[in-house]
């Protein structure tokens, strides 16, 4: 099916957040867990930016700064965070996940960070130590989930009993929708990944059906696969058809009647469709570059294409899982070009030069791209918003018609 699709691979200079980015969502998706950077200030500066001061609560993520007397080999840096960590359970005795989130500078990379969450989890064991990379140098933003939700797996137990699993963080009113969708299907048993809680860790076996709700999670779903567990490829749950979609993949693994299938998405179906079409207008038949930043690009492009009348004049992404993404490739417009990696420069001549109606880019590309007229949506509020499933669809609809709105709003008619 890719192969209908012309891919165009770079490799240059990039513009994306790294894999820290990830905890700002997930520290407030697993509730008794606490992220430790290990990093520079750099590091302790894009959280704070990225995640706001919380005023009235404690937040449940850290830097543990690499100081000038560790770059210069004056401290012994295992002691260090041995010590970071131990006054931090003294103090946080409700911390009961700790992740170590390793980052990019070159001392942090010497740091074998998988036997320092050994060390300690072994000396705190009423607090599980896992370790992951949230480093920036080969990856985006939301591969941080990814390594995370992946640390996780081992941790998981065994099973032989049936179950769905739903893998990717989402916001909790999102996850509840789906849980009680699938309690009107009939699939009894539904776990997520992650869960909200570290002792909700789901268990996994060969009896296992996970369903992915975000398109990032490579690393993860080859972790679960190795557990036994089978993917059910589908549409991701964005707009009405990826939902139905995704729904369905699940009620035919676990072999539910059709017609009680349509029974119960059709109401959900029929609010998408009508909050859907209040956007219609304004965006049907706009042209729309998709510049390479979440991962989440190829869904989209399909969701704007097929139900808003969007015309992608190229999607591009970080990376292109084609097994993960082959109903989504498809399901495009014949001919829609696919770009895997990124080239700035070169993908600002091909903007530039094709002059969409709207850019989906990083922060860093925004401000100069609305200077040369492109109005532009920021990726990273479509990874921060709840986007997923029948009751989100107008409101991820309405996330690319507001700066359109925006830039009619602003358009000053010429002087008669």
């Amino acid at each position: 099916m890719t192969a209908m699709l012309p891919v165009l691979r770079e490799r240059g200079q990039r513009e994306v957040f790294c894999g820290l980015t990830g905890i700002v969502w997930l520290h407030r998706k697993i509730q008794d867990a606490f992220f430790l950077v290990v990093g520079s200030r750099t590091c302790a500066h894009l959280l704070q930016s990225a995640a706001g001061v919380m005023i009235f609560a404690e937040p449940r993520f850290a830097t543990a700064i690499i100081e000038e007397r560790d770059l210069a080999g004056l401290a012994d840096a295992n002691a260090e965070l041995d010590s970071v960590v131990d006054r931090l359970l003294a103090r946080r005795p409700e911390i009961k996940l700790l992740f170590l989130v390793g980052s990019c500078p070159s001392e942090v990379i010497k740091l074998d960070l998988s036997r320092a969450a050994a060390r300690l989890d072994a000396r705190h064991p009423a607090t599980r130590v896992l370790n992951y990379s949230g480093s920036g140098i080969e990856t985006t933003f939301t591969q941080g989930e990814d390594a995370c939700l992946a640390a996780l797996v081992p941790q998981m137990g065994a099973t032989d009993a049936a179950s769905l699993l739903v893998v990717g963080a989402l916001p909790d009113v999102v996850e509840d929708q789906f849980r009680r969708t699938f309690a009107e299907l009939g699939i009894p048993t539904v776990f997520a990944l992650p869960p909200r809680r570290a002792a909700d860790l789901p268990p996994v076996g060969p009896n296992t059906r996970f369903l992915l709700a975000q398109p990032f999670l490579g690393d993860t779903a080859a972790a679960l696969a190795d557990r036994g567990a089978v993917h059910l490829p589908a549409l991701f749950p964005f707009g009405v058809e990826g939902t139905t979609a995704w729904l369905r993949a699940a009620a035919a693994a676990f072999e539910l009647d059709e017609a009680h299938f349509a029974r119960v998405v059709a109401p959900g179906r029929e609010r998408a469709a009508r909050a859907i079409a209040r956007h219609r207008d304004r965006l049907a038949g706009k042209r729309i570059f998709f510049f390479p930043d979440s991962q989440l690009e190829v869904p989209l492009a399909r969701f704007l294409a097929a139900e808003l009348g969007m015309v992608p004049v190229e999607v591009g992404t970080p990376y292109l899982h084609r097994a993960h993404l082959a109903h989504e490739l498809a399901a495009l417009p014949a001919g829609t070009q696919i770009s895997e990696g990124q080239d700035v420069d070169r993908q600002l001549d091909r903007v530039k030069a094709a002059r969409p109606d709207l850019a989906v880019c990083g922060l860093g590309l925004a401000n100069p791209l609305e200077r040369l007229g492109i109005a532009t949506k920021w990726s990273i509020e479509l990874v921060f918003t709840p986007v997923h499933g029948f009751d989100q669809a107008g409101d991820l609809a309405e996330l690319f018609a507001r700066p359109l709105a925006r830039r009619d709003r602003l358009t000053v008619s010429p002087c008669s």
